[in-house]
């Protein structure tokens, strides 16, 4: 939450309003769903790089064969969603 160090609000200092009350609330719950959605950002950019090299580890150690190779593409995301 980005706010002017003189517009810091406490209970101490000030009584909120109704209005402040909501204001605070809205900016509080907006700023956790944004470090939320960042988070969730970098897990599944994670996510995907690990899977990336996975898979092509795979396949640069040959694992996958002339055989498998035709196939695999089709095969990997079948045998996944089990």
């Amino acid at each position: 939450m980005k706010q002017k160090q003189n517009n810091k609000l406490t209970v101490k200092e000030k009584q909120l309003t109704f209005k402040q009350l909501i204001s605070s609330i809205q900016k509080t719950d907006q700023y956790f769903k944004d470090q939320a959605n960042r988070a969730v950002n970098v897990s599944l950019t994670l996510r995907n790089w690990v899977i990336g090299y996975y898979i092509s580890e795979f396949e640069l150690n040959g694992k996958t064969g002339q055989n498998m190779g035709k196939t695999f593409w089709v095969r990997l995301p079948k045998n996944l969603e089990n």
